[in-house]
């Protein structure tokens, strides 16, 4: 059974956030659609002036968050900051460097290369040779530089 089914209220409201919706499409379709969009700048300022809205009105009081600007503790404890221990990190580098040094390195490289190949073609699906890199014990940072290779490294373009 649903309770709210045939509801005026939720179907208008359902209905203006569809129209909504659509509207902001039609807003990037005319910037050129989402490449020209991220290009523009146009998704960092959305979600900067949505971000600015946002804490102005919590500072403002107009959005309220408990514990956070209403009932706040008088006496909060602080949380304790984790910290990794450098032996626990040593021992996590041997180990990927004893994986490095025991998996197939031909195998390796050849999932590389693939992925390489793949993320040079824009309609590629990328989820193959990800997966088969892993089989090859690729470590993810091999992949992420691999792709780097291909892609480059994206610099945010300040907004403001």
């Amino acid at each position: 059974i649903d309770p709210l089914g045939g509801s005026y209220y939720l179907e208008d409201l359902t209905n203006r956030l569809e129209t909504e919706a659509y509207d902001y499409f039609g807003r990037i379709r005319k910037l050129g659609g989402v490449v020209a969009a991220i290009k523009e700048n146009f998704f960092q300022r959305e979600i900067a002036d949505a971000s600015f809205r946002y804490q102005s009105e919590v500072e403002q009081k107009q959005r309220i968050i408990v514990g956070v600007n209403r009932y706040e503790l008088e006496d909060e404890q602080p949380v304790e900051i984790l910290k990794i221990d450098p032996a626990l990190e040593r021992e996590q580098i041997d180990r990927v460097q004893a994986l490095r040094a025991r998996r197939d390195s031909g195998a390796a490289a050849s999932a590389l290369a693939e992925l390489k190949r793949s993320a040079a073609q824009e309609d590629k699906n990328l989820m193959p040779p990800i997966v088969e890199a892993s089989k090859a014990y690729v470590t993810m940072g091999e992949m992420c530089d691999a792709l780097r290779e291909v892609w480059g490294v994206w610099r945010e373009t300040p907004v403001f």
